[in-house]
């Protein structure tokens, strides 16, 4: 199944699509609230349930409010890149992913404005220091991810929080597809493509920490919490890791296509800033 959040007409609310139908669950506040109830007896929709057009509504990220989002860097094997032996890790907050179809914004203050295309893990399960063995029963489902990254104020310190937090500068969806559809996430496959052209490709079975192995890692000092996002890691062909150098633009269309997900559009808008102050 795939379950989405949205915004109907300044009223927030999250549901099961069935084709272009959203079928309303009003039996939890929000998608994070309901992902227990769905882990432990499945979808729950009412006979009598409300029913949206999918192009009635606004597509938020498909958890609006984790209580945690890490994210994963250099987790892919690829030729003359070297092999970490421990996963470099930050988080983001909650206010910087937006939805499908809504624009990512481009910093006012930065012109090295970066993208990401990756696997996003839902935890649905909460769980501490969860085995490896059993890392795959606390997850809920996948989604497709744009990590978002403003170089210059990620590289302002050796911590990474200042370039992967500006405000609405990730993707996050189009939605949540359930793990009954994807038994097996290391055959998906990623793409990313920038105006149409493809910048990113790597299958998920080149991952270097594979979804278990990152789950009971990350879970051994943080509990997991259901809602919380595991963001994967991206292989090479983002921005700064070309020549030269190829950073976003104002109408710029980001497309992270994955196999059995969908894809996750958004579109660069920038972003002003009236103050006049100077950081050095």
């Amino acid at each position: 199944m795939r379950y989405v959040s949205f915004d109907h007409n300044g009223t927030l609310g999250f549901g099961m699509l069935d084709g272009e139908t959203i079928v309303v669950l009003d039996g939890a506040p929000d998608l994070r609230s309901y992902l227990p109830s769905l882990m432990a007896y499945g979808p729950t929709p009412s006979a009598s349930a409300r029913r949206l057009p999918l192009t009635a509504v606004r597509l938020l990220p498909p958890v609006v409010n984790p209580s945690k989002v890490f994210c994963v860097a250099t987790n892919f094997h690829e030729a003359e890149k070297p092999v970490p032996v421990f996963p470099l890790l930050f988080t983001r907050t909650a206010e910087a992913q937006t939805g499908h179809g809504q624009p990512i914004l481009k910093p006012a203050r930065s012109e090295q404005f970066d993208f990401e295309g990756e696997l996003a893990v839902i935890i649905g399960r909460p769980g501490h220091k969860i085995d490896r063995a059993d890392a795959m029963k606390h997850v809920a489902g996948y989604s497709c991810f744009n990590d978002g990254s403003v170089r210059d104020w990620q590289k302002h310190s050796t911590q990474f929080t200042p370039g992967k937090n500006f405000y609405q500068s990730a993707g996050f969806g189009p939605w949540l597809v359930t793990t009954d559809e994807i038994p097996d996430p290391t055959q998906l496959a990623l793409e990313t493509r920038v105006n149409g052209r493809i910048k990113q490709a790597i299958s998920m079975d080149r991952m270097i920490f594979d979804i278990p192995w990152l789950i009971a890692y990350i879970s051994t000092f943080a509990p997991l919490q259901a809602g919380d996002v595991i963001v994967t890691g991206t292989p090479s062909g983002f921005g700064s890791s070309r020549t030269p150098k190829e950073f976003l633009r104002d109408g710029d269309v980001i497309e992270v296509e994955i196999t059995g997900i969908g894809t996750l559009q958004n579109h660069v808008q920038q972003d002003i800033d009236p103050r006049n102050i100077v950081f050095s």
